[in-house]
């Protein structure tokens, strides 16, 4: 904590700015961590503030890092150096995050780390240090941050409410450092007057006219450092007289220009050291002088920028003021700014600087050069592998720019669009690849840069230029990469089927699809899919099931593992209800393996559809919770099918709302497949709900959408909705409908599925009693429970009214039991309504304490019923052991009890 309770005199009117960090480093030392944004103008007096709370602490540990402008390009820089001094406690984290630091950091070599595991270790080692005393976290000048610091400093930010850490940030423009964006903010405006007042009359003693001093204090709004600044551009004639004082400009220029004037008369040579210093950026003293002994300057020109108040030496050699640094860079010429990377270049003997001895080298080249583009290369390929895509970005960005030969420089901005792309700089991607096409014609190459244009548009959720891209590609490499074009198109298609199936960009997608070569050899698992997504989306044929069944014979397939909807989406098309549990189990289980996040986000939410229609609202919730966790650190969305699965089954009216919210926001992204989807939600909750009419029009409304899997299920609910409300023909056309769907099918589903429709249709007829029985025995098992259930309810309900009371009851109390079980909270009060009226007491079931549980606690609480550890289950949610205690600490107050051993024996956790 703060130990002084109000600001010097040297820090002017900051009271409440000091209250707000004090209040925060409080909170920390009760377990309640947090993280504070300062914003404002160059000059405002962030570093000051940040200064006086770091000289004024008690009890906690400070971490400090100062983002630098010209170290942005080496990835982890800023991070390497605020973890330095915590690295003794590297060897107490878990081994994945333990080598994720080694690797990024270049203490060992190994596959380049996922960012969330580099920040999951940061985040380890802080609040490692922090059990010993509370932890600072100070970063100044964040908007200079490298993107791979900001990404993970950003991510460990959102994860401290139970640690004793606090961080601040220290920013120029709001929303500079998107990782920052929804952080709390502290804005530091200008001083007001009289405190402005008191600042210009302690810095310049010498006697002022009035109408200076107020001009100076209009033109200066408060900031600190112009109030500082400002009265050393007016002259001694001028500080008496006022007259001839320059127009106004933009501040930040003003005080600009107060730093060019102190550095005109300052002799050549400290010049030049100003200008090693600035752009060697980190300080290390022995680095700078021997670059000046290289470029024949003393130690005795460092004695004029100290003496002009530019430069301060404490073990490291900086500047007073960030703003110098840039001021001294932006003012040397071109030439005298590769004179001092080529001398630091020779001056970084060390392996350890190799990176940055490249680079320097790069930076002093004047014309295209193989050699230096070929180290860049290397160089890029070494970041690459530790994590860096934003350093490898940048070499690669620089190794084009210095390549003589057009082709290999086209190729090289293809790498760099690459790299950039998995920086999630995707502006830059999109760019580099537009420059990748500019180069030599190479249909490759060209093709190649569509894709990663093509992946930029899915990053960006512009579903709609995706398609066509990938058309692009599989049209160049059709000749010479057959099996490129043919993935091309299956995507293509696959992101037609979310756009809409009767989009313009499906009927593209077909028409290229039409006239795809053939398969070279063998038909393989992305041939089958081709060939049968074809025929399905041409006119449904029958042709389109062997192949889709086939190909979904192997659910390790790679094809399922990059495409977790699509096989959803085929496999609920085929009513092939195991391969839909099967198929996102193990996408879920493998992708975790290979750390592909974006893969796993989508494969997450598939398995909690899956989830909920297979009765497990738990897991459903659990999974859900993952995702959201997961779409938070990725900066994305949670994909909206899961809850809309969810909350269908569910069965709670009070779930109307979102729903049909959910259904807006996707007819405003006109986004095909999610209208579905929100509409057979709609239908599914109204049929359990017993309101036939609003489950009748939800209904049509997905089945005129004709959405591939979702119309299937969108008929099961309107056969039952139009029967229900009398409407008979609609009902019959509807069944024939769902046969013509069912029919291409060979699983119990598709026929249990077409024998409940048809007893539905037959009303009382005596008839309707074998279609019942072949419903209730062909879904008996079905992975999806709420139809088996629902075939027994309806079957009940049909022998209550035929006068078999006894019979009824049977089917009745296994579907009230079903239903009870799986959480289905509507059809459950209906089959207890049911077997109420056939004379039994349907006795109501005890309200569970789970339903207490958040879903994110839920989660936790079943994993730690599998016997995972805090660290591990960290891991999994990406948060710390601590947050995950204090989650279980909540879970026990909730349950009633004291330990892991009894949530492990809770019954249903499991």
């Amino acid at each position: 904590m703060i130990s002084q309770p109000h600001t010097p005199n040297g820090l002017l009117a900051r009271e409440r700015e000091v209250e707000k960090i004090r209040t925060a480093l409080a909170a920390a030392h009760e377990g309640n961590g947090s993280a504070l944004v300062l914003e404002g103008d160059p000059g405002i007096g962030k570093t000051a503030l940040l200064q006086y709370v770091c000289d004024t602490l008690e009890g906690e540990r400070l971490l400090r890092v100062t983002g630098l402008e010209f170290e942005a390009t080496f990835s982890y820089a800023a991070l390497h150096t605020l973890c330095a001094p915590l690295m003794s406690g590297l060897e107490r984290l878990p081994e994945p995050q333990r080598e994720a630091l080694r690797v990024v950091f270049g203490l060992a070599e190994g596959e380049a780390p996922s960012r969330f595991l580099v920040g999951l270790a940061v985040l380890g080692l802080l609040s490692d240090a922090a059990e010993e005393q509370a932890v600072l976290c100070v970063i100044d000048d964040a908007q200079w941050l490298d993107p791979a610091s900001a990404q993970t400093l950003g991510f460990v930010a959102h994860r401290l409410d139970s640690e004793l850490i606090t961080m601040v940030f220290a920013l120029r423009e709001p929303g500079s450092v998107p990782e920052l964006v929804d952080l709390p903010r502290l804005c530091l405006t200008g001083l007001p007057h009289g405190a402005a007042r008191t600042l210009l009359t302690s810095e310049f003693r010498a006697p002022l006219d009035e109408r200076v001093r107020e001009r100076i204090l209009a033109e200066a709004q408060g900031n600190p450092l112009a109030l500082l600044e400002l009265p050393r551009t007016v002259g001694p004639g001028r500080a008496a007289g006022g007259f001839g004082l320059p127009q106004a400009v933009p501040l930040s220029r003003r005080i600009e220009e107060s730093f060019e004037r102190r550095l005109r008369p300052l002799p050549e040579p400290t010049r030049t050291l100003l200008l090693i210093i600035a752009i060697e950026a980190t300080g290390d003293a022995a680095l700078v002088w021997a670059a000046a002994d290289r470029m024949g300057v003393s130690t005795d020109a460092l004695a004029a920028a100290e003496a002009a108040g530019l430069t301060a030496t404490d073990g490291t050699v900086r500047f007073h003021h960030p703003l110098v640094g840039s001021v001294v860079h932006h003012t040397a010429s071109p030439a005298q700014r590769r004179r001092v990377h080529e001398a630091l270049s020779q001056s970084m003997l060390a392996k350890a600087d190799e990176d940055r001895r490249v680079w320097h080298w790069a930076q002093a080249a004047i014309r295209p050069d193989e050699d230096v583009a070929a180290e860049l290369e290397r160089l890029a390929a070494r970041a690459g592998a530790r994590g860096g895509a934003a350093a490898a970005a940048a070499f690669l960005e620089r190794a084009a720019i210095l390549t003589p030969d057009a082709g290999t420089r086209a190729w090289r901005a293809l790498g760099a669009a690459r790299a950039a792309h998995g920086a999630g700089d995707y502006p830059k991607a999109e760019r580099l690849a537009v420059e990748a096409q500019a180069g030599p014609a190479d249909e490759s190459r060209t093709a190649q840069a569509d894709l990663v244009r093509a992946q930029v548009a899915f990053a960006q959720r512009r579903l709609r230029d995706a398609p066509r891209l990938l058309l692009n590609v599989a049209r160049r490499v059709g000749p010479f990469d057959t099996g490129l074009a043919r993935q091309c198109l299956v995507d293509a298609l696959a992101t037609g089927a979310l756009i809409g199936r009767h989009s313009e960009e499906m009927r593209e997608a077909l028409a290229a699809a039409r006239q795809a070569p053939p398969p070279p050899g063998p038909p393989t698992t992305i041939d089958l899919v081709l060939e049968g997504l074809l025929a399905l989306f041409d006119d449904g044929a029958r042709e389109a099931v062997p192949p889709l069944r086939q190909a979904l014979t192997e659910v390790r397939d790679p094809v399922w593992l990059q495409r977790p909807a699509l096989a959803s989406l085929i496999a609920v098309e085929l009513w092939e209800d195991e391969a839909y549990v099967e198929l996102t189990r193990t996408q879920v289980r493998e992708v975790r393996r290979s750390g592909a996040l974006g893969s796993l986000s989508v494969g997450l939410a598939m398995s909690a559809a899956v989830a909920a229609q297979a009765g497990d609202q738990a897991k459903a919730s659990a999974l859900i919770a993952e995702e959201e966790a997961l779409a938070e650190v990725l900066g994305a969305s949670p994909l909206p099918y899961p809850r809309l699965h969810l909350e269908s089954v569910r069965g709670r009216a009070s779930a109307e709302p979102f729903l049909s919210r959910t259904l807006r926001e996707a007819v405003e992204r006109d986004d095909g497949q999610a209208i579905a989807t929100a509409h057979w939600a709609l239908s599914v909750l109204h049929n359990g709900l017993t309101n036939y009419q609003s489950a009748l029009e939800a209904a049509r409304a997905a089945v005129r959408r004709d959405e591939p899997a979702i119309t299937g299920l969108a008929l099961f609910e309107l056969v039952e909705a139009a029967a229900r409300c009398g409407e008979v023909e609609e009902a019959a056309d509807a069944l024939a409908a769902l046969r013509r769907r069912t029919g291409l099918a060979v699983t119990d589903w598709a026929r249990g599925a077409e024998a409940y429709g048809t007893a539905l249709t037959l009303g009382d007829d005596e008839r309707a009693e074998h279609w019942f029985r072949q419903a209730v025995d062909r879904l008996d098992g079905c992975r999806v429970v709420l139809h088996p259930a629902r075939a027994r309810l309806v079957f009940g309900q049909w022998l209550r009214r035929a006068g078999r009371r006894r019979e009824a009851r049977e089917y009745l109390r296994g579907a009230l039991e079903s239903f009870s079980t799986t959480g289905a909270e509507a059809y459950a009060a209906l089959a207890s309504r049911e077997l109420g009226a056939t004379g039994e007491h349907a006795r109501r079931a005890a309200t569970d304490p789970l339903d207490q549980l958040t879903e994110r606690e839920l989660h936790i609480a079943r994993l730690v019923a599998t016997g995972a550890t805090s660290k591990e289950i960290g891991v999994r949610l990406f948060l710390s052991p601590r947050t995950v205690d204090a989650h279980l600490r909540s879970i026990f107050r909730k349950l009633g009890i004291t330990s892991r051993r009894q949530l492990r024996d809770w019954k249903g956790i499991g």
